[in-house]
């Protein structure tokens, strides 16, 4: 296609030879090449409520319509032309107004070539269906609709014809009223090894900056330059101080946490905000999966979806008017498109008129009652005024398949070939910037290999190579890793090859310094609050971006001893390792939960266990469930205090000992006489059938042997929600990761050939009793001081 345009002598023959390449060329096959192109199709359901939204919201708001003269529209990621086309075709352009508006008033822009060209064809058509007229639309142009306010015209525009750069100019040159389309939803590369470095526009990342990224109280800012992001603070400022953005977006903006200030933002930027929230969310897990039904974009769509209609009307006294709904729980992609096809617009919409409150939550507004608790941890106050005085994320590798795995050897094989790898790559940029001044070195992207096979990097492994840091395979730090809930694994823990550690090398320094820690899923939970015990190096994804509260931390002493500043203190003494071992809780929180329970027999690792007693009662996650989504955990006084903290002994016990408890007594029906070591070997383990369904009671555990009577009381005890079985099942397969084309099989774990099995058995142990301990807890009663 590129060769055949670049041939042509003018735009109208560009269209001419796109006409037949389209039609001759690709044929059907156009939906797989616009699938490879990102070309994503939006549901004509959509584009109509959202055309006849911006008709209503004129005609309530501005007193005109679509067809007035002035009214221009803009659709700034038109993809295949979607948005115009609709409007064309929806009658909603009066006929004596079609040809003014086609000509004059109606833009477009794209950036895919295949489709700038197959959304010309496609309004073109659309006019001429309408008209009978063949008219050329001259109102789209092929550019990179960020750039066009980063410089006075972009290399797209200037570059690919003089037709594009006059359209361009003359874009620009208009007051757009209303802007409507479906943004693109990111522009973020897949991994380090796609060398794929994403763009920074200057002005309009300033402009995030100085407002969603202002208002925010979030720590981790990235997604707020996501491309969809980027299209709402793009967009709000082409209206300038009056006009309507209507678009279909990911939805995450509506409630999540690190996104505050763009809700902050919108509703200072515009007078009225109507805003459908259509769910879909595909990374939750059981009934919250379930409640958020299909996609509307199908799926490979995993994000939630909102349709959102913004208005600036300067005539608008007061604050902004936010109107929301959500369009229901469990509803198919079918379902959805069909109510939104009767709603039709926003004027049939039963809106609930929401006010943000001082966090900006929209429609999950957290319970005030919350913030009176004791913070857990606090990473913005001292440590007096916490429970814990220090806590961490788990560790973070980007590199998973690489550093982590059921075998050891396995680990040690893979993370020397990757630093040998490493190490060719070093020399190999070495020998490029050798002798040149640093300015001039080259970008590391453009000299190293990325093949997934023999390396995985990521930003910190490529800054090592630019600081031309060597590194060397350490057999001692592979260490034992809980991975994932009751599945273990080996990591290779160490700073150059893990690209995040926090403050997890305090919590365990070395194998021969026991911890526990409660892993508590972080703010970005999208499964559902969890928490769970861990005895060696945790993972962040051990429960979802868990936060690790530790029983212990180490601290590393100097060779020379710190002064004592208490004349009557003992001296430090650090163990053969040069460490001190540290409470995990504050001194701080023993005075408070003493005088509060008026009792002097209550100790720090009484409290430990209260507080994982606590993070297990129902009533606690689901009267908190949206203030859990949004901080971290706090503690009430509950009125028992030693009915929770001997349960969350209880729980402690049970969750620790996971893979060495007595097993369950399944009854195991195997196929062969006699089993031997091999007939143990598991593949993937799956549930059995009853009426076509699947019966939780039996586990195909292999060909050679099913697992029979699992009582369905074991399935009420769920982890990042779902079943610790099911994680068992989940996680004990054999995995191939086709980047890197290693295998990870669990078989490798134990020499015990029946391991695994007698594992399976375990896990239903401590679920049942899991499930007897958390139902038996009391109401929490919670003392108020």
């Amino acid at each position: 296609v590129r060769e055949r345009v670049s041939l042509a002598k003018s735009e109208k023959s560009r269209q001419d030879i796109i006409h037949n390449l389209y039609d001759t060329f690709f044929g059907s096959a156009f939906p797989r090449v616009a699938a490879r192109l990102g070309i994503v199709y939006t549901p004509v359901a959509i584009v109509d409520f959202i055309i006849h939204s911006v008709e209503a919201a004129l005609k309530r708001h501005f007193g005109a319509g679509i067809s007035d003269t002035g009214v221009q529209l803009l659709d700034p990621f038109t993809g295949t032309g979607t948005f115009p086309v609709r409007l064309l075709q929806l009658g909603l352009i009066k006929p004596e107004d079609l040809q003014r508006k086609y000509m004059h008033e109606l833009h477009a822009n794209e950036i895919v070539l295949l489709a700038y060209y197959i959304a010309t064809i496609n309004i073109e058509s659309a006019y001429f269906g309408q008209t009978g007229v063949h008219l050329p639309f001259e109102g789209i142009v092929l550019t990179d609709t960020f750039q066009m306010n980063e410089a006075e015209q972009s290399e797209v525009e200037v570059g690919f014809s003089f037709e594009n750069s006059e359209r361009a100019s003359r874009q620009k040159s208009q007051r757009i009223t209303v802007v409507f389309s479906n943004p693109p939803y990111s522009a973020q590369q897949d991994s380090e090894n796609d060398n794929n470095k994403n763009l920074d526009y200057l002005k309009l990342d300033a402009r995030i900056s100085a407002t969603y990224a202002a208002k925010s109280k979030a720590k981790l800012l990235k997604n707020l330059y996501d491309s969809y992001a980027r299209a709402i603070r793009w967009a709000t400022d082409r209206v300038e101080d009056a006009g309507i953005v209507a678009f279909v977006t990911n939805g995450s903006f509506i409630d999540a946490n690190n996104l505050d200030g763009i809700r902050k933002s919108l509703v200072e930027d515009f007078s009225h905000l109507y805003v459908i929230n259509l769910r879909g969310r595909a990374l939750k897990q059981g009934e919250e999966r379930r409640k958020e039904g299909g996609g509307v974009f199908g799926d490979g769509s995993k994000t939630s979806v909102a349709i959102t209609i913004m208005v600036k009307d300067p005539k608008h006294d007061g604050p902004c008017e936010l109107r929301y709904f959500d369009i229901g729980d469990y509803l198919t992609k079918e379902e959805k498109l069909s109510r939104i096809e009767q709603l039709a617009s926003i004027e049939a919409v039963d809106w609930q008129r929401l006010t943000p409150n001082a966090e900006a939550d929209w429609a999950e507004q957290r319970d005030p009652v919350f913030e009176t608790f004791i913070a857990l941890g606090d990473k913005d106050q001292t440590a007096s005024n916490a429970i814990f005085g220090t806590y961490s994320l788990g560790v973070v590798t980007n590199r998973d398949p690489w550093v982590t795995g059921a075998s050891f050897d396995a680990v040690s094989k893979n993370v020397t070939r990757l630093i040998e790898t490493y190490e060719a790559e070093r020399a190999r940029y070495a020998s490029a910037i050798d002798g040149k001044a640093k300015e001039a070195w080259p970008e590391v992207e453009d000299v190293v290999k990325s093949d997934p096979r023999k390396i995985s990097w990521t930003r910190a492994l490529k800054a090592d190579i630019r600081k031309q840091k060597p590194l060397k395979f350490d057999p001692a730090a592979i260490v034992r890793c809980a991975y994932r809930p009751f599945s273990d694994q080996w990591l290779y823990f160490n700073r150059s090859l893990n690209e995040m550690v926090y403050q997890v090398p305090k919590l365990f320094p070395t194998p021969m310094h026991p911890n526990v820690v409660i892993s508590s899923t972080g703010v970005a939970d999208r499964k559902g609050y969890s928490a769970l015990v861990a005895k060696y190096v945790p993972s962040m994804h051990l429960t979802d971006t868990g936060q690790c509260f530790p029983l212990y931390w180490y601290e590393k002493l100097a060779a020379e001893p710190k002064p004592v500043n208490d004349m009557f203190a003992a001296p430090e003494e650090p163990d053969e390792y040069g460490y001190v071992r540290r409470d995990g809780i504050t001194d701080w929180a023993l005075e408070v939960f003493q005088s509060a329970y008026k009792d002097a027999t209550i100790g720090k690792v009484d409290i430990f266990w209260y507080v994982y007693g606590v993070l297990h009662s129902p009533e606690y996650k689901q009267r908190f469930a949206i203030d859990l989504k949004k901080a971290l955990p706090r503690m009430p006084f509950a009125r028992d205090f030693w009915t929770f903290s001997k349960a969350g002994q209880q729980l402690c016990e049970w969750h620790l000992g996971y893979d060495t408890v007595a097993p369950f007594d399944l009854v195991e029906e195997s196929r062969r006489l006699v089993m031997e070591a091999g007939d143990y070997k598991v593949g993937k383990m799956a549930f059995g059938k009853k009426d076509g369904k699947p019966d939780k009671s039996v586990i195909v555990y292999n060909e050679n042997l099913i697992l029979r009577g699992i009582p369905a009381k074991a399935y009420d005890y769920l982890v990042n929600g779902k079943s610790a079985i099911e994680w068992v099942m989940d996680r004990y397969q054999v995995n191939f990761d086709k980047d890197s084309q290693i295998k990870d099989d669990p078989n490798a774990w134990s020499e015990d050939p029946r391991y695994i099995v007698d594992l399976v058995k375990r896990v239903v142990r401590v679920s049942v009793e899991s499930a007897r301990i958390i139902e038996e807890l009391p109401s929490l009663q919670e003392k108020l001081l």
